[in-house]
């Protein structure tokens, strides 16, 4: 297990896997909000929520203008929460269930081990705050921003709360128009 980043507000590490799938990365991003080492207070939650907030609508204040906020089956759900509660914007979550609901965008997240996932009642014009709890490759991110825009809704913001940055991302997603906004960054270029 390598410890890469780590400060006082927020700890992220990279650990090996024990169950990789062929298609899988051999690692998993574990970080605060997680709940795996520890049971996680509320108050953690609503400071990171409050954090990303802030962050985003600095560096991007027309964030505030988004329709919702768009969390990621699974990881991307507790951090979803946390900035729908500090942001006051609803929020949606994607997952890897198929069900006969109308506004659905079908996109793929390539290193899965289930790799199809689905977002619904996606509305054309609205915009939408993308949340993962972490980004390496960057593809997954990529792959909903462009299901949306096919749907006729627009990508606003990504945020993550750890991005590895050993996998390079950033440039990926912004290269679409995205701006990326993360919590902590793991990597070499940190």
């Amino acid at each position: 297990m390598e410890t890469i980043a780590h400060d006082a507000a927020f700890h992220a590490e990279v650990v090996t896997r024990l169950d990789v799938g062929p298609d899988s990365r051999p690692e998993r991003v574990l970080h605060d909000l997680d709940g795996t080492r520890a049971a996680v207070p509320p108050a953690s939650l609503n400071n990171v929520g409050r954090t990303l907030w802030e962050r985003l609508l600095g560096s991007l204040p027309s964030s505030a203008d988004a329709d919702a906020i768009l969390g990621l089956d699974a990881g991307g759900i507790v951090p979803a929460l946390a900035l729908s509660l500090a942001s006051g914007l609803p929020y949606k979550l994607a997952w890897k269930v198929r069900v006969p609901l109308p506004g659905a965008v079908h996109f793929v997240e390539g290193h899965a081990n289930r790799p199809n996932v689905f977002a619904y009642g996606i509305t054309p014009g609205h915009g939408y705050v993308l949340v993962d709890d972490e980004v390496t490759t960057g593809i997954t991110l990529v792959n909903l921003a462009q299901a949306l825009r096919g749907q006729g809704a627009r990508p606003v913001a990504a945020v993550c709360l750890a991005e590895d940055t050993r996998y390079r991302a950033r440039p990926v997603i912004e290269e679409l128009g995205i701006p990326l906004l993360s919590l902590t960054r793991l990597g070499e270029d940190r």
